[in-house]
């Protein structure tokens, strides 16, 4: 048995880490979780750890939607596209939003500023559109070739946990293009946070994928991450939430093609 002065120790510890855990996964997703209060920067800046947490929770609702669907007997494309639909509607699209919105700012904006005032814009032009189509037929495409739930879990839990692993970084390495939003908010994240989202992403890569597709996975990520961010940087000077969206969209797609080799 612990002793008490143990156990003392241990319980705010462990409902530090629940609430931080509990916040990552509101964040994340539009599950029904008992908050009282919005999400604050402060407090999303302390539970970035949590967010392949959160997509493991996501990958799990996908799969359990194309298990049903193969079980059923549909089509492959139709068991990818409502697994899809699923993990959009378990977030409620917020990282395709910010791939939206990004893809606009970036490709329509002809200043720093006007990119920025784009990405603040709610309205969706031509090349989110474009950014959104693509992003879901990719991922749609990929599962459908996979035709195997069992395969088609391990792919989904690889991509939405190292996905989500992958902003953390980000946020740490590149500063806030802005003085506000949620972004500017949460701001550099503690380097021991965004380890732990980062360790949490190569276990669930090498879990679900095995050593040599995690490290194909792993060197993809991290090439593509870096040239997002670089480009970030060139066109904006920093990073935003959509932009951070933006990455856990292409870092999902990316996983997603590694997995189908």
């Amino acid at each position: 048995m612990t002793s008490p002065h143990f156990s003392d120790d241990w319980r705010p510890w462990a409902a530090e880490r629940l609430s931080e855990l509990t916040t990552g996964i509101a964040f994340s997703t539009r599950l029904p979780l008992p908050r009282a209060a919005p999400i604050s920067g402060a407090a999303l800046k302390e539970a970035v750890w949590a967010l392949p947490v959160a997509g493991f929770i996501v990958a799990i609702i996908g799969a359990l939607v194309y298990a049903l669907a193969y079980r059923l007997g549909l089509p492959a494309w139709s068991a990818a596209a409502l697994t899809v639909a699923a993990t959009l509607a378990a977030t409620g699209c917020l990282h395709e939003d910010g791939l939206a919105d990004t893809a606009d700012g970036f490709g329509g904006g002809k200043t720093r500023e006007q990119k920025l005032d784009i990405m603040r814009d709610s309205r969706t032009g031509t090349y989110g559109v474009c950014a959104l189509v693509l992003s879901i037929l990719l991922r749609a495409s990929v599962l459908a070739s996979l035709d195997d739930p069992g395969l088609v879990a391990a792919a989904l839990i690889a991509a939405h946990c190292a996905g989500r692993a992958a902003m953390p970084a980000v946020m740490f390495f590149v500063t806030p293009a802005r003085s506000d939003g949620l972004s500017a908010d949460v701001g550099q994240p503690q380097a021991a946070r965004a380890a732990v989202a980062a360790a949490l992403g190569l276990v669930a890569l090498v879990a679900a994928l095995g050593i040599a597709h995690a490290v194909a996975a792993v060197i993809a990520l991290a090439i593509v991450v870096a040239l997002l961010a670089r480009l970030s940087l060139k066109q904006i000077g920093g990073q935003t939430g959509d932009v951070l969206g933006a990455v856990e969209q292409v870092s999902e797609i990316v996983i997603l093609l590694v997995a189908a080799r």
